[in-house]
């Protein structure tokens, strides 16, 4: 669900949530945040990754998205005070004209969501498109919505506790037989 900017409570966290499930690995994405930030497609220019590996014969796809944490490594780590939350979309930003390069905030994210401009020397990361992540509105399978956070930990939770209930369905089968 998009919300409209005038009807976003912007006091709230706002994160791009994935459904595993849905992507395909297709990297619209990727080519999407490319196009708005860099204006050209270019997916190793994104600010978000779909990192692909094969497994017995399969391929997984895994978009990887900043989580807007809350209190955010990176932010707390930067010398320069370059990493900041914005204060009309709550993402968390990167100033580069503070930014001095130094990959601390690269080195603690604990996703791998920042990386460094190669022309630039400088931080970079997901900004959420100033609150209309373009990444969200150009996924074709609906494996990216733009929630707030807290719908982001109660459906965490469901799903952590329906692997849970999966888990015990298949261990009292199991001791049945």
């Amino acid at each position: 669900m998009l919300y409209l900017p005038f009807e976003r409570d912007w006091k709230m966290s706002f994160q791009i949530m994935i459904d595993l499930p849905k992507c395909t690995g297709c990297g619209i994405c990727e080519l999407a945040c490319s196009l708005y930030h860099e204006k050209e497609c270019n997916p190793e220019k994104s600010r978000c990754r779909v990192i692909r590996y094969e497994h017995e014969g399969i391929l997984y796809s895994i978009p990887i998205m900043c989580q807007q944490c809350e209190e955010s490594p990176c932010q707390i780590v930067c010398p320069t005070k370059a990493i900041n939350r914005n204060q009309i979309t709550n993402a968390v930003t990167v100033d580069e004209r503070r930014c001095i390069g130094c990959k601390y905030c690269f080195t603690v994210c604990p996703f791998g969501c920042i990386t460094i401009d190669q022309k630039m020397g400088k931080a970079v990361k997901c900004n959420t498109c100033e609150g209309e992540p373009k990444c969200v509105e150009l996924c074709p399978t609906g494996a990216l919505t733009f929630v707030k956070s807290d719908k982001v930990s109660i459906t965490r939770k469901r799903s952590i506790f329906d692997k849970y209930v999966e888990n015990l369905k298949k261990l009292s089968t199991s001791m049945i037989e």
